[in-house]
């Protein structure tokens, strides 16, 4: 090689590639990722001379239809080769279709596979709504997609199909000194917020031109207020807005998480149950409530790893996509939108595996804790895993929101976050109801047992059935739905949880984010058979245990009963 580095002659060959295609944006995108050195190759015949292609490139010339670049002459001879060999093997003397470049379609075919090979294919002419659907309307077994958003000058917009392998790393700010390092295959977005870089290894559809990206990202926003209000013109509550995962400091009650203002409980209260699963039965042996005074590192440890159980659920355990807050607007409004200076400032990483998924959340999860818009990133974060089209799949109503009247959280987004999908109905499994001549309606359940309960006063009052599916969770931990407000009762000892347990007396922790708890809540709760059951005066809550535990006679242990 004439002493010059492997690295440096492949670089330089890709940008004579990229020169022969006249892609300058692209270009410009690579000299900043990989800078040029005193190394690199900027002359076709010194190249040439040192990959020794002179013969080739003289043959090339003399072709009917002669390659632009020596990549593709490269790629050709190499496909030639390995037609040859594919025809030895089989004593066939015909030459095959890749290996034939005489006609201008098998010309394009080879320039598909160079731009493949260089994760650089630009995305053909379409309407906005045919790049949306193609990017998020899609079916979970089937196509999928990822957009990163791109600060830098060109504001690319990257979008990635399933079907390659691929790797996603975090890169800090003091991996940028070795830039060359940080590309082997695949053109990395340019600088994005905060200075931290994706590598992905599988091919990239850049949209280039701002326009084009301005019209995919309105979209995409209208799309999700959709899904979520019912009209892009609707906007986030102040509530919403404020709301984020903060811890309180309250003693004893370290764990929870400070609910501000009425409307985001149902989010809430999903991400305080995940958290408690953490911290009680995952990252700690003991089954007492000592490690509930839990230090500040850890609780954040449990939340991050919590967010990555609920995003993962909802992707289906096969990818997850994270909404982060760039802190400026990404792109101006168009259409019939009306901005809320939320979603104008998200940019959206999509991993594909649950440890690629945890680092992300480790590096972002002050924005979701401490950071503004915190529980609107999360709900983003998984309609954005589970998808738009699968979410309004998943409903009874495809029309139906996840955030209905006065803001409050609707079932459907609650079921998101607990079993990772978006059905609109507590009991099991589902029910058909006949809708006469031979028709019926569909209405979808729960469909296997979740990790996390739930306990509904509606269920009470014969409104709803709560199935075991949900009553009976893998962990003895419920979000309890109950005068329009969800807040979480669990217990310490796992064993609640198991099937033989017959325990007739066993203790429970109430936590509600909104009532500005100073100390725990436990209530002491015991099987009675003689209890009376028709007192106006028993607190909500007591009734919401009463429909998992029957004859439940629940003590409040000195603790004012919350009526």
């Amino acid at each position: 090689m004439m002493g010059k580095d492997v690295e440096e002659v492949s670089a330089s060959l890709v940008r004579e590639y990229l020169s022969r295609k006249g892609l300058k944006k692209t270009i410009a995108c690579m000299d900043e990722e990989l800078p040029r050195t005193n190394s690199s190759i900027n002359n076709r015949s010194d190249l040439r001379r040192i990959l020794h292609l002179e013969g080739l490139y003289k043959k090339n010339k003399t072709e009917e239809h002669p390659l632009k670049s020596m990549l593709e002459m490269i790629v050709k001879d190499r496909m030639n080769e390995g037609g040859k060999t594919k025809a030895r093997r089989h004593g066939d003397n015909q030459t095959t279709s890749s290996s034939s470049i005489d006609t201008a379609g098998n010309v394009k075919r080879e320039e598909d596979c160079m731009e493949n090979l260089l994760c650089d294919i630009i995305v053909p002419s379409q309407t906005p709504s045919e790049k949306l659907h193609k990017s998020f309307a899609v079916h979970p077994e089937s196509e999928r997609s990822m957009y990163s958003l791109s600060s830098s000058q060109d504001s690319l917009l990257t979008v990635s199909k399933e079907g390659f392998p691929s790797e996603k790393k975090v890169i800090d700010t003091e991996s940028q000194k070795n830039r060359s390092s940080r590309i082997r295959r695949g053109i990395m977005a340019g600088p994005i917020a905060m200075h931290y870089h994706f590598n992905f290894l599988k091919p990239l559809f850049l949209i280039s031109d701002q326009s084009d990206m301005t019209s995919v990202l309105s979209c995409l926003t209208q799309a999700l207020k959709e899904i979520i209000f019912g009209s892009s013109m609707a906007c986030f509550t102040e509530e919403w807005k404020q709301q984020n995962l903060t811890f309180s400091d309250s003693p004893g009650l370290k764990y929870g998480i400070v609910q501000k203002k009425g409307g985001p409980c149902g989010v809430l209260a999903a991400v305080q149950a995940c958290v408690l699963q953490k911290l009680l039965f995952e990252e700690s042996s003991d089954d007492s409530l000592e490690e509930l005074e839990v230090s500040n590192v850890l609780r954040t440890k449990c939340l991050s790893l919590a967010l990555a159980d609920i995003l993962w659920r909802a992707g289906n355990m096969k990818r997850a996509t994270v909404a982060i807050n760039t802190g400026r607007s990404l792109f101006p409004p168009i259409g019939r939108y009306k901005s809320d200076g939320i979603l104008e400032m998200i940019m959206y990483v999509t991993v594909e595996t649950l440890d690629d998924l945890t680092s992300v959340l480790e590096q972002h999860v002050r924005q979701f804790e401490s950071g503004p818009f915190g529980c609107v990133l999360l709900t983003v974060s998984a309609i954005l895993s589970r998808t738009i089209a699968i979410i309004q799949s998943d409903m009874d109503v495809p029309t139906s929101t996840l955030i209905g009247a006065h803001g409050y959280c609707t079932q459907e987004l609650v079921n998101l976050l607990l079993c990772g999908r978006a059905v609109s109905n507590v009991f099991d499994d589902e029910m058909k109801l006949d809708s006469g001549n031979g028709n019926f309606t569909l209405l979808k359940g729960i469909k296997a047992r979740c990790n996390i309960g739930l306990l509904s006063l509606f269920e009470h009052y014969n409104i709803c059935k709560v199935g075991s599916h949900l009553k009976a969770p893998k962990f003895p931990i419920w979000v309890v739905c109950s005068e329009s407000h969800f807040s979480v009762l669990f217990c310490p000892s796992e064993d609640l949880a198991t099937d033989h347990c017959k325990e007739e007396e066993f203790d429970l922790y109430y936590y509600d984010g909104l009532a500005n708890q100073q100390e725990p809540i436990r209530l002491t709760v015991c099987e009675s058979h003689t209890h009376k059951t028709n007192s106006d005066l028993i607190p909500p809550l007591e009734l919401c245990i009463r429909t998992k535990w029957r004859n439940a006679v629940v003590s409040w242990n000195n603790t004012d009963p919350i009526l």
